[in-house]
């Protein structure tokens, strides 16, 4: 993105804040109580109370008048701001004129100006300044007729020509109307501007609601104003006008223990509205996405952007702390209770800013244990992460023991912090294990399992903690308050964190299950075999002084095998079905029976007809059976029944040439047609553990 197109980028968002201010500022003034104040007051004859109803009226045209500018197109709005510049500059030239012939009246000095140097003084002061407000007007509306934003120069050009000062205070007024019929007239000009552009506008909207539908209009509109980015800019703005204030009134120094106090309650004070809310929620999701590409850069550096442009969102952090707002009424709470609430809520988005943090540096971290990278800068890095994130949820938990009084929500937040740590023991056990078989000739037998077992530990005390949470909620719905949003989060919680991940580990479990049974099931290969074979596995590249043999005479480690066995039921080099034990049994038993049955037909015709006759339910003599057979033709020359007798003979010898072809084909993945200088591929040991954290 070039400079011109960032700085458009800025105007955009800049332009349009004022807007939301404006709505925000209308949401906070509640009219008919600031008219009740002042009927309660002893100001009943205030005139502003007679005015009522039109204050009424005008606040929701303030409504309207802020979504109008909200949803401005960028160069009407720039252009509407430029106008409204044009009108202050005007303002402010008629209070320079004002200013000075105030100033003459009170200096009561009517002679030439050059003789009086205070007057000469005033005079080139005001003048200068009029010359620049008619130079900034000219530019801003783009019009070379300087004469048109001149009128507050006239009272100048009078003192100039010596007019009395008298005759000079009516001229000054009489400028001012001049100006303002100008505003007039240009008001007038442009009277239906807004109405062609609202009529254009809704043209618009009508084809493209017609051509993509309402979902296409919304994302249209969200990207063309910006609404993340505008929102966070303005509860900034708020925030730091918040934090001006406060400082702007106090002269002593603050303690620590204010100052945090003070950073809680400027946020509550900063989301005292919906406006304000969405805004503290952007601002929240971009900060959880700063924290995190920090994270991934920290990682991995430069190569964290170019493997993952997009990078995490941030946005899971921001919609919690809107459901959680949402839920508990966040909104109409006083400011110190609001403050209080707020605090807990960004707890639980702290928990799950590390939790993110957790899952981007887990796979990095054991991808870094498992690999030959020997670069000690890396692995400090992964390590240092790690132990952050050991660490500083424990942190957190004891902080929120010293601070807050135990409740149920609380325990959430000091289970998640604990599981967080238990999550990042797990994973630095792991990276051990992967750094000391680097360093072992061979590699360590039941990694898998250990894998498998450790990452099993924390997933079930991930479910059991979850369903504690929907128990708590349930009993809550059911024996306390009910609401549709607790409803709601409840129902969410249980599918998702509850049903899905039970369904998950069972369904881990259930593979896991079958794959043991498989090897189980397979024959394991003797010594003799071994040697015979002479071969490497196959999965890891590495001699085999243990294997098993599939149905299909493929020798693999076991294993191996059983984590191929973890993601697909094949053979993996012939890709032949691999049944275990039970399944073949059952296959066998129904081949044999299948056998059988042919066999008794082929014994005993009769027995076939009665079973024939049987199984149609229909009483056919056996004499009509007998004709209903096919009879063995009788006129077909001896040349073409030798024929059909020796084809086959030939196909059988075809299906031996296939075999002894397949026979070659595996015989090329013996040990000598793997060397590395036939493929060319150093053949060192690898690792596979691509199903371990199943």
């Amino acid at each position: 993105m070039g400079a011109k197109e960032k700085l458009e980028a800025m105007l955009n968002v800049a332009l349009r804040v004022p807007s939301i201010m404006l709505l925000d500022v209308l949401y906070r003034w509640d009219v008919s109580s600031f008219f009740q104040q002042i009927q309660r007051s002893s100001l009943n004859n205030n005139p502003l109370f007679q005015y009522k109803y039109l204050a009424l009226n005008m606040h929701y045209v303030g409504y309207i008048l802020s979504v109008v500018l909200l949803t401005l197109p960028r160069q009407h709005l720039a252009k509407l701001y430029l106008y409204f510049v044009a009108a202050l500059l005007l303002y402010a030239g008629h209070q320079i004129s004002r200013d000075y012939v105030r100033s003459e009246l009170e200096s009561g000095y009517e002679g030439p100006m050059y003789l009086e140097p205070l007057s000469l003084n005033r005079f080139i002061t005001a003048f200068v300044g009029q010359l620049v407000v008619c130079t900034l007007c000219s530019c801003v509306m783009k019009t070379k007729q300087i004469w048109l934003f001149s009128a507050h120069m006239i009272p100048l050009l009078a003192r100039l020509c010596l007019v009395p000062i008298e005759t000079i205070v009516v001229i000054n007024k009489f400028a001012m109307i001049f100006t303002g019929l100008e505003v007039l007239y240009f008001l007038a000009s442009n009277l239906l501007v807004p109405f062609n552009l609202a009529k254009s506008a809704y043209r618009e909207l009508v084809q493209v609601v017609e051509v993509y539908g309402l979902l296409a209009l919304g994302m249209s509109l969200w990207n063309q104003l910006v609404v993340p980015v505008l929102f966070m800019v303005f509860w900034l703005v708020l925030f730091a006008l918040q934090i001006y204030t406060y400082f702007s009134t106090r002269d002593q120094p603050t303690s620590r223990e204010r100052l945090i106090f003070l950073f809680l309650t400027s946020i509550a004070e900063c989301c005292s509205t919906p406006y304000s809310l969405l805004g503290l929620v952007f601002t929240v999701s971009f900060v959880a996405l700063g924290v995190l590409t920090l994270c991934k850069f920290y990682l991995q550096g430069y190569r964290a952007f170019m493997n993952d442009p997009n990078m995490n969102r941030g946005m899971t952090e921001g919609v919690t702390l809107l459901i959680l707002a949402v839920q508990t009424g966040l909104i109409e709470l006083q400011v110190v209770h609001r403050a209080f609430l707020l605090s807990i809520i960004l707890f639980i988005v702290v928990a799950s800013i590390l939790q993110s943090m957790l899952e981007i540096a887990d796979p990095i971290v054991l991808a870094l244990g498992a690999s030959r990278d020997k670069s000690l800068w890396k692995h400090f890095r992964a390590v240092s992460l790690c132990l952050f994130l050991l660490v500083f949820p424990s942190y957190m938990a004891y902080m929120i023991c010293q601070f807050f009084h135990m409740d149920f929500w609380l325990l959430i937040i000091i289970s998640s912090s604990i599981l967080t740590s238990l999550q990042v023991l797990g994973t630095l056990f792991i990276y051990v294990l992967f750094m000391i078989e680097e360093f072992r000739k061979e590699p360590v037998e039941n990694m898998d399992d250990v894998i498998y077992y450790v990452n099993g530990t924390y997933r079930l005390l991930e479910f059991l903690v979850a369903l504690c949470v929907v128990a708590y909620g349930v009993s809550e719905t059911v024996f306390g308050e009910w609401t549709v949003m607790g409803s709601m989060i409840i129902f969410i919680h249980s599918y998702y964190n509850v049903w899905l991940r039970a369904q998950l580990g069972w369904k881990s479990f259930l593979l896991r299950r079958d794959a043991v049974n498989k090897i189980k099931s397979l024959p394991t290969a003797t010594t003799e075999q071994l040697e015979q074979h002479n071969d490497i596995c196959s999965i890891c590249y590495q001699d085999m002084n243990s294997a098993v043999i599939t149905p299909c005479s493929h020798f693999f480690h076991p294993g191996c095998l059983k984590k191929w066995l973890y993601v697909q039921e094949t053979c993996p080099l012939c890709h032949c079905q691999l049944k275990s034990l039970s399944q073949q049994t059952t296959a066998e038993s129904g081949t044999s029976s299948n056998h059988t049955g042919e066999q008794q037909i082929a014994v005993n015709p009769a027995a076939a007809g009665e079973v024939s006759r049987t199984e149609s339910g229909n009483k056919i003599p056996d004499a009509q059976h007998s004709a209903l057979e096919p009879e063995p033709p009788t006129d077909v020359p001896d040349a073409e029944l030798q024929r059909s007798i020796e084809e086959p003979k030939a196909s059988s010898s075809q299906d031996e040439d296939v075999l002894n072809n397949f026979e070659i084909l595996d015989g090329l993945t013996t040990k000598e047609t793997l060397q590395p200088e036939a493929l060319s591929v150093k053949a060192v040991p690898q690792k596979n553990y691509v199903c371990a954290d199943i």
